[in-house]
């Protein structure tokens, strides 16, 4: 934060000078914000003495938001390892003749989170590499390496069309998300809808109408009802002549339907001929997979978790983690167990926290900073600290943190994890000061409409003031 907005918060200093033990600057920023000292807690520790340089309401277990997302990749890297990759089984259920399957095509997938569709469109090829370029048969799809049981994708704030809200599952494809792009055409006095990717079996019904305008509003005026089982969405509203091209991420189709349409527009698109249906199943396991395709390693699935704060990935890994230490089926409570373990055997109290299902999208998560900052404390003296660091968003550069802290000192001195929700704002992770000492940082923060602004006024502060320790 620069310019007036902080000047003024600067000059409140001298006039807000009270609660000693908070630094003067985090006081003031409070105050300015009427957001009362106990709805804070700070956790700061030099990284080479061990020294506890800031410690306030530490022990307070408060909704960390996204945050929870480096709980879950810490104990998928310790446990697993940064070379861990997912796997997914593809079979031939029929012979291989001049390159035809006569029979089904089975694929089973065991919960890779970036199977997106350039790494589907890869997966295919290994598929036509191994001589198939024609399938008489129907696509099988297995998904039963985890289980979901019943889920809402509507239930946490009523908008399951949203990117963010996409349940988990083993054969999860481009995360369930189609991006529209949306293009006035006002010579024809139309708009123009395209998809990515394109799927067959979803129909869109397109209502749209040109209005007079600049490019903005909520959703850019576009009112999307879809039906079902969101096999159709149907587009309506005015949509603005002053927009270039609109690009929105929404979920559609279930997750079986999704990879159907994904795999089908994929393989017609390749050249390769296929006009069945598909059917869910449990393939299997003694007919050998004819190729196994292997997800990226680990180490750069966490990068793409904590970096871009991907709430259906970081379920992904709580459910893996579940399978792989206590056996399939991977389920969230087995997740909860193996990291409620993990935090147990390395003198962190399970008590004190909750994951809720790994990602943070949750109002049941509960986290203390101290805590937070033993784990941060182990994470930084582990083999992989290297891997886990480098999966965090760098202040003013890459990341959620991409957009905050560009042209100031504290420009690549953070290594963070951001977090926020309604009434929850929260940052974590290391910090580089301009001494060259480095620390731990964990600032959690729970208010009303503290994630409209004051969250990060505070957060600020609360770096400015430490980059000049």
């Amino acid at each position: 934060m620069t310019g007036p907005r902080y000047l003024i918060l600067l000059t409140l200093v001298a006039r807000f000078a009270v609660g000693a033990e908070l630094p003067l600057p985090v006081q003031s920023a409070l105050n300015y914000r009427g957001v009362p000292d106990d709805a804070l807690s700070i956790y700061v520790e030099e990284v080479d003495t061990g020294n506890v340089v800031l410690s306030w309401n530490a022990d307070e277990p408060r909704n960390p938001a996204s945050v929870e997302k480096m709980v879950t990749t810490l104990v998928a890297l310790d446990t697993l390892g940064p070379a861990y990759r997912w796997k997914t089984e593809v079979r031939f259920l029929g012979p291989v003749e001049d390159g035809v399957l006569h029979g089904d095509i089975s694929i089973k997938g065991y919960g890779d989170p970036y199977m997106v569709t350039e790494r589907f469109w890869q997966l295919l090829r290994q598929v036509r590499r191994a001589g198939v370029n024609e399938i008489e048969g129907d696509l099988l799809l297995d998904d039963s390496y985890f289980d979901i049981g019943n889920y809402d994708p509507g239930a946490f704030d009523r908008e399951p069309l949203r990117a963010y809200n996409v349940a988990p599952n083993a054969l999860l494809t481009n995360f369930k998300v189609v991006r529209y792009f949306f293009e006035p055409d006002t010579a024809k006095s139309r708009v123009l809808v395209r998809l990515e990717p394109e799927l067959d079996n979803l129909a869109i019904v397109n209502q749209l109408h040109i209005s007079n305008g600049a490019c903005r509003g909520y959703q850019r005026g576009i009112t999307i009802t879809p039906n079902e089982d969101i096999s159709q969405i149907t587009f309506s509203g005015r949509f603005p002549s002053g927009c270039n091209v609109y690009a929105m991420d929404r979920t559609a189709l279930g997750h079986s339907e999704f990879t159907y349409g994904l795999f089908k527009s994929l393989w017609q698109e390749s050249g390769g001929k296929f006009n069945g249906e598909w059917r869910k199943t449990v393939v299997d396991e003694l007919v050998e997979p004819a190729l196994v395709f292997e997800s990226l390693p680990l180490a750069d699935v966490i990068a793409k978790v904590n970096k871009h704060s991907n709430n259906v990935m970081a379920r992904q890994l709580l459910y893996t983690l579940g399978a792989e230490k206590l056996g399939p089926v991977g389920t969230e409570v087995k997740g909860r167990q193996v990291v409620n373990q993990w935090l147990g055997e390395r003198g962190i109290n399970a008590n004190e926290l909750t994951i809720a299902n790994g990602a943070g999208l949750s109002r049941s998560s509960r986290i203390t900073a101290k805590n937070l900052g033993k784990m941060l404390r182990y994470a930084y003296e582990s083999p992989f600290m290297p891997e886990y660091l480098s999966s965090l968003s760098l202040s003013g550069l890459d990341g959620t943190l991409s957009r905050r802290f560009r042209d100031s000192a504290l420009r690549g001195q953070a290594h963070m994890k951001t977090g926020s929700l309604d009434d929850v704002s929260a940052v974590a992770g290391y910090f580089q000061a301009k001494s060259g000492k480095r620390y731990i940082v964990v600032t959690l923060l729970n208010h009303t409409d503290i994630h409209r602004g004051p969250g990060e006024e505070v957060q600020e502060m609360l770096l400015r003031w430490l980059y000049d320790k």
